[in-house]
């Protein structure tokens, strides 16, 4: 669509042209006697036509220059281009008053080439002051009941949580999404993408079983959300054609809003930081609540099964931290009480070391 607004403004402005400047034209090649050529519907058709030829290249390139000033305009903050908009306004205004009475003058160079530097000069400082001095104007207008200006951390606070929290499949199946909305950790906007919505269907109605359960699983949770939780939900209806993984429509959707990503997906979450996109991992947040056990302390556990080592035996504690009981391969399906011996923090979670506390007394 836009491509056709672009060729269409080149055959209106071909056609203006054509009626203005090709009179001069032809008289130049002596063919100005021809009848039908000195009809203004045949100037303007012959002049569309002409540069909409001559710049039929030139179409793809512009249509490319306004996507990508449409894209930086939508990433930007809302309070950079307003106040940058403001600021350009105001300088173009000065800018007429300026011009007015240079109409005046005589001088040619005056009356064409001055005004337009003045406009182009002015009009860039007007848009330089107000998106550089935008702080200073909204903590000016920023005035709190009480009257007084509300402090640069509250707006940054308040800028954090107003950030839409862009939800992925994954974290959707995963389900604890909803338990950590429940308890309001999460602030602000969830949004649903439709391609993820698109996604979830296309597991539910899976053959195999596991996968139509998990996408059954997601659709509750959503359904869990949206109607039982009080926490504002919004459907994006958007899509990315050109893109066709959902992960990379993710990263785009969550540049152009300025939103965070929510996901458990590893693969996902390293895409983010490369791409400077915010992210928030639950499964980071996951091993950051878990019990701290120093060494030293004294746990009671079930060995399950038997370690990968000689003589080893694996417990669990209740949040799913996996415990190597060293010499505990004797006590499997018995609970006893264990020494922990070293802690390992690995990419996969936290890792405990402990030994028997009956071998410890023995020793």
């Amino acid at each position: 669509m836009l491509k056709r607004i672009v060729q269409l403004f080149f055959l209106i402005v071909g056609g203006m042209l054509g009626i203005v400047y090709l009179p001069d034209v032809l008289k130049l090649l002596n063919i100005d006697n021809i009848p039908y050529l000195n009809n203004s519907y045949t100037l303007a058709i012959l002049g569309a036509i002409i540069l909409f030829i001559v710049t039929f290249w030139l179409v793809d390139y512009i249509v490319g220059l306004i996507k990508w000033l449409e894209e930086s305009l939508i990433k930007a903050p809302v309070t950079d281009v307003l106040f940058g908009s403001l600021g350009l306004i105001s300088g173009l205004i000065v800018a007429f008053l300026i011009v007015i009475p240079l109409d005046r003058i005589s001088f040619s160079v005056v009356n064409t080439v001055l005004p337009i530097f003045i406009t182009l000069l002015l009009g860039y400082l007007g848009f330089q002051v107000g998106f550089k001095k935008r702080d200073e104007l909204v903590n000016l207008f920023s005035i709190n009941r009480s009257g007084k200006k509300k402090s640069l951390e509250e707006e940054e606070v308040n800028q954090q949580a107003k950030k839409l929290k862009i939800l992925d499949t994954s974290v959707i199946i995963d389900g604890r999404i909803a338990d950590i909305c429940q308890t309001g950790f999460l602030e602000g906007t969830i949004v649903i993408p439709r391609f993820v919505l698109e996604e979830l269907q296309h597991i539910a109605d899976s053959s195999d079983v596991l996968k139509r359960n998990r996408g059954r699983r997601g659709l509750d949770i959503l359904n869990r959300i949206q109607k039982e939780l009080a926490i504002k939900v919004e459907i994006y209806e958007g899509d990315f054609d050109d893109i066709q993984e959902v992960d990379s429509k993710l990263v785009k959707l969550a540049k152009l809003t300025m939103g965070v990503v929510v996901t458990n997906d590893f693969n996902l979450n390293k895409v983010c930081e490369l791409q400077n996109v915010a992210v928030l991992n639950i499964n980071d947040l996951a091993n950051a609540v878990k019990p701290v056990v120093l060494p030293g302390e004294e746990l009671s556990v079930q060995v399950i099964k038997d370690g990968k080592e000689h003589n080893q035996g694996i417990a669990y504690l209740d949040d799913g931290t996996m415990i190597v009981v060293e010499e505990g391969r004797d006590y499997i399906g018995k609970r006893i009480e264990v020494l922990v011996t070293s802690v390992l923090q690995t990419s996969a979670g936290r890792m405990i070391f402990a030994k028997p506390k009956l071998l410890e007394k023995a020793l």
